[in-house]
């Protein structure tokens, strides 16, 4: 649990919030029905945070106030829709509040929550409640609070209350905005702004965030579509453009294009790149306002007759995809290489693994958790993934040496069920051993161990404790293979020393055991020397 929000946590936060709003993409398009029910809020706020992220990935600042300014900047940059621009204002506030901080406590926590809310609100000329607005400020305010009875209270506690009464808003935007209550939904970028906090609140608690999709409550189609035409039904255009432009011109563009439309958005970083949303009729006049404040590029109209006409299509999703979570990219590049799509074990959440499922564009998907530790995970996220219409198939591998034992018998060509069953039986034939390093003094099936002390598990259990990693890769082995077995795979890990164990475990049994096909790769997983499987 962290006591402090410094750049290494921002830059987590930032990307687990772009793939938890990728994963709850779908869900929170399904919402979408104000200001305008396009089904499009999703995939607005995915496509701002996603920018986000790419901005912070190639940031190398030591503050978190500096990487918190260029996730703001990436998302201004990126932003799309009026939920994408608010959000993008959501996080400028954030910045400014946190500016120069190498590190904030909880203080600096709630003065960006508030921070947040203030410049978000400053976006909108003509703000709505019942909105992501009121859910932003619900959380500025519990959290204030909170702070204002115990000012010695907790990161953690501030942001998971703050969290919460954002949730808690979110539910009540139907008694404040008629138009949801009609449809039977919240309000689409309420919970988006709710995915991103709770995002937040699991960065620093190091607890994933526990919180399922919202569904419609009582999806009501002829209501629905009464929303559908009530929604904007003045102007029947959305323009949105970057601008470089001074403020005082700034200011101009504001009050001309609120009398040319509504839903106007004109989110800025405070360096002079202004993201500007708006609903109009006139679209040559909403673009020749921008010229005359400055430069305008990367323009898009969009007519909502084209969008409003039907529901918005579902993804159209075909094919198999075999989906493995891999320690290491070493081993995710081998898995790569045999077409695998690759969930990166660091920093795992059920939004990031059902992200993975998501991004491949299959229908019909084999998970492939390949530890224990993430079986839970996995399960979750493929739950998740089905009631988005997704048919996924759990294999509870406990070693990346099963997933590519699973990766050699997988054939698109079958019917998916007898698939799984080749997958299953390939990964359960797979007998594996590992060699690790103990962290931690500890009483194990094998004996007491000390931290520092090699330990040989075989099928996950801990059958010896040793000093050398070489012997103790060469004993493991030898027990496998007296077992029975055509096929050795040994994967060395990260560790310099385990590159020359792997090496002597390929000579070991090429003059012991010259019948048995031995195949040494670098897999560079971190926490393990070994992994070995044997066929």
């Amino acid at each position: 649990m962290l006591t402090v929000l410094d750049a290494s946590a921002v830059r987590r936060w930032c990307h687990a919030a772009a793939d938890a709003l990728a994963a709850h993409r779908n869900e929170i398009n399904d919402l979408n029905v104000y200001p305008i029910a396009d089904g499009d809020a999703g995939t607005n706020l995915a496509h701002t945070l996603r920018s986000a992220a790419e901005a912070v990935s190639g940031d190398r600042s030591a503050g978190a106030g500096s990487v918190l300014q260029a996730m703001a900047q990436g998302a201004v940059f990126g932003a799309q829709g009026n939920s994408g621009g608010i959000i993008s204002q959501l996080l400028c506030g954030f910045a400014q509040a946190f500016a120069d901080l190498i590190e904030g406590d909880g203080q600096a926590l709630v003065a960006g929550l508030r921070a947040a809310s203030d410049a978000a609100y400053a976006a909108v000329p003509a703000p709505v409640e019942g909105t992501m607005l009121t859910v932003l400020r619900a959380a500025a305010e519990v959290a204030e609070q909170l702070l204002a009875s115990d000012s010695a209270a907790e990161l953690a506690t501030l942001i998971r209350a703050g969290a919460d009464a954002a949730e808690a808003a979110l539910r009540r935007t139907p008694d404040q905005l008629e138009v949801l209550a009609r449809a039977g939904v919240v309000d689409a970028g309420g919970r988006g702004v709710v995915v991103l906090l709770d995002e937040l609140a699991a960065v620093i608690t190091g607890q994933p965030a526990a919180r399922g999709p919202i569904r419609p409550v009582a999806r009501n189609r002829a209501a629905l579509e009464i929303a559908r035409e009530a929604g904007s039904a003045e102007f029947g255009y959305e323009v949105q453009y970057l601008l470089h432009a001074g403020e005082d011109a700034v200011s101009t563009l504001k009050a001309t294009l609120a009398e040319l439309g509504d839903s106007l958005l004109v989110a800025g970083t405070g360096s002079g790149l202004y993201n500007v949303h708006v609903h109009v009729n006139d679209v040559g006049a909403a673009i020749e306002a921008g010229i005359e404040a400055g430069r305008p590029h990367r323009i898009t109209v969009v007519r909502f007759a084209d969008q409003i006409a039907a529901e918005p299509a579902a993804d159209v999703r075909t094919g198999v995809a075999l989906v493995a979570i891999a320690p290491g990219e070493g081993l995710s590049e081998l898995l790569r290489s045999e077409g695998v799509s690759v969930i990166e074990a660091g920093g795992l959440s059920v939004e990031r693994v059902l992200a993975g499922l998501l991004d491949t564009g299959a229908g019909q998907l084999i998970l492939l958790p390949n530890s224990l530790e993430y079986g839970g995970l996995a399960e979750q996220a493929a739950e998740l993934a089905r009631e988005q219409g997704l048919q996924v198939a759990v294999v509870p591998t406990k070693s990346p040496l099963q997933a590519m034992a699973a990766v050699a018998v997988h054939d698109d060509g079958r019917r998916f069920e007898d698939n799984v069953i080749a997958v299953a039986e390939a990964a359960a034939a797979t007998r594996f051993a590992e060699v690790s390093i103990a962290e931690a003094d500890s009483i194990t099936y094998a004996g007491r161990c000390s931290a520092g002390d090699v330990l040989g598990l075989i099928d996950g259990e801990v059958v010896e404790i040793g000093q050398d990693i070489t012997a103790m890769g060469i004993s493991l082995v030898s027990r496998l293979v007296a077992a029975g077995g055509e096929l050795v795979t040994v994967l060395a890990g990260a560790d310099p020393a385990a590159g020359q164990a792997a090496q002597a475990i390929e000579r070991y049994l090429r003059e012991r055991h010259p019948l048995v096909e031995v195949t040494g790769l670098a897999g560079g997983q971190p926490h393990c020397p070994l992994l070995i499987g044997v066929e």
